[in-house]
């Protein structure tokens, strides 16, 4: 469904962020993007999602395809048009609007027509909100905020979801919860994701196929299965030696010194 081929890009005219970056996303599957901070899983999505320009950033080599067509010349607005549906980083609600409000604002390439069905879907995925469709979105709490950002994802009909850190200042009851339900929708409704996360264990745990990126390129890929069982992702993704026991903070501060795949 979506491919990245070679992609560069750069900010500024200077700052050179991916360096021939490659990744595919298969229809119907959620592929997880790791790395720690800086590694430029923010910046890949915004490539996708054509929203690097008002960033100064730019695709200067590669192409991006979704579908077999060429998005990485398009504008944001034609590229969720496309299908494609971008959650941001600190989930982005409209806090002055209200929950419904919110949705409503998802649903804006849609016909109105369907707008209450997509509503129910929603407010089943997510009952918390159907208990506060009246409530301004600012007074939420932040897992209720995530809720919202992705449900009003869900309104657009998206063929491709893109979340950028899901898990992000959550508590964790509410990161597995909202996690179950990324599974849930994947499961019933077929939509794609692309899930970029720090916490490595959860997105394991989530995803069919996952790529580790470091200094703006992909250093490991595979399944989940065998990435928790190689001996550098346990390591330094996971937190664990090789049998198994958690490392200190003090063993691993410097692994960048030793990371087999930046020798």
């Amino acid at each position: 469904m979506l491919t990245l081929n070679n992609i560069e890009v750069i900010y500024n005219d200077v700052v050179l962020v991916l360096k021939g970056l490659s990744l595919e996303v298969p229809a119907g599957r959620i592929v997880a993007l790791l790395g720690s901070n800086g590694a430029g899983k923010s910046t890949t999505l915004k490539a996708i999602s054509g929203l690097l320009k008002p960033e100064n950033g730019e695709v200067t080599d590669g192409e991006i395809l979704f579908q077999g067509q060429p998005i990485h010349k398009k504008d944001a607005a034609e590229i969720v048009r496309m299908g494609i549906f971008q959650v941001m980083e600190g989930r982005r609600v409209f806090e002055h609007l209200t929950v419904e409000e919110n949705l409503r604002a998802g649903a804006y390439t849609q016909s109105g027509r369907h707008f209450a069905g997509d509503l129910t879907l929603v407010y089943d995925y997510f009952p918390r909100l159907k208990e506060r469709r009246n409530q301004v979105a600012g007074f939420l709490s932040g897992g209720e905020q995530q809720m919202l950002a992705i449900g009003r994802a869900l309104m657009a009909h998206p063929k491709l979801i893109m979340l950028d850190e899901p898990s992000l200042g959550l508590a964790p009851l509410l990161v597995a919860e909202i996690f179950e339900i990324i599974r849930r929708i994947n499961r019933e409704q077929g939509t794609t994701i692309l899930l970029v996360e720090q916490n490595a264990r959860l997105a394991l745990e989530a995803a069919h196929y996952a790529y580790i990126m470091e200094n703006g390129r992909i250093v490991l890929e595979g399944s989940p299965d065998d990435l928790k069982d190689n001996a550098d992702v346990r390591e330094f993704y996971l937190g664990l030696n090789e049998i198994g026991s958690r490392k200190s903070y003090r063993e691993v501060k410097h692994y960048k010194r030793r990371k087999r795949w930046l020798s």
